[in-house]
């Protein structure tokens, strides 16, 4: 599903129309089958240890928030409107965070596609909400704001999945308290948002 052939060099370095500036680059993703404007600061993780080919993942250099884009399939049996909540407990689960009062969902709202750059979408969706989450395995918690973008592709048997993890209340036993004074120019909402907004596919190989 996550081959990608037909790689493109202009694709790799399509510039997003922006009012932001030059900063405002479209990163490829995927080896440019996808490309979005990711925002400032960002590490990414398979410099430093191997990820799931289905996903790309990016670490704030200075602060412990995180951003995922992963490729998922698509779940035909859940409606568009409870997709994202569905996604949402589906990573609560995987975060054992689904005992009473560890996660909770703030907000659903649908993202207008003439908002997106992503045309190919049949809906997409961003949700707000909280978990209560382990990091690696520790027995303390940290309390972590999560925002998840939803863009659902059936033609391609495809959700596309970004969550932003931005820790809000770290355990002081937890590994990640090292960098909860650090918060130099954290991640925000808009650059989560602009992120949803400038995701692009250039090759819809990607999908199989």
């Amino acid at each position: 599903m996550h081959q990608v052939s037909g790689r493109t060099a202009h694709s790799l370095h399509r510039q997003m129309q922006s009012t932001r500036g030059n900063a405002d680059q479209a990163r490829p993703l995927f080896g440019g089958a996808l490309s979005a404007v990711v925002p400032h600061s960002a590490t990414d993780i398979s410099d430093l240890r191997e990820i799931p080919d289905n996903q790309e993942v990016f670490a704030h250099a200075h602060t412990d928030q995180s951003l995922i884009v992963e490729l998922v399939e698509y779940q035909g049996h859940v409606a568009d409107q409870d997709a994202a909540r569905y996604h949402f407990e589906d990573i609560a689960s995987s975060n054992k965070a689904l005992v009473q009062g560890a996660f909770d969902v703030t907000s659903v709202v649908a993202l207008p596609k003439f908002d997106l750059c992503l045309s190919e979408c049949s809906s997409a969706w961003m949700l707000t909400g909280t978990q209560c989450v382990s990091k690696f395995n520790e027995e303390a918690t940290n309390t972590v704001s999560l925002l998840l973008g939803l863009f659902r592709l059936p033609q391609f048997s495809t959700d596309v999945l970004i969550t932003f993890n931005d820790p809000q209340s770290i355990s002081p036993d937890s590994s990640s308290a090292a960098a909860e004074g650090a918060h130099t120019n954290p991640w925000t909402m808009q650059d989560f948002e602009h992120l949803l907004q400038t995701l692009t596919l250039h090759n819809p190989g990607l999908f199989g």
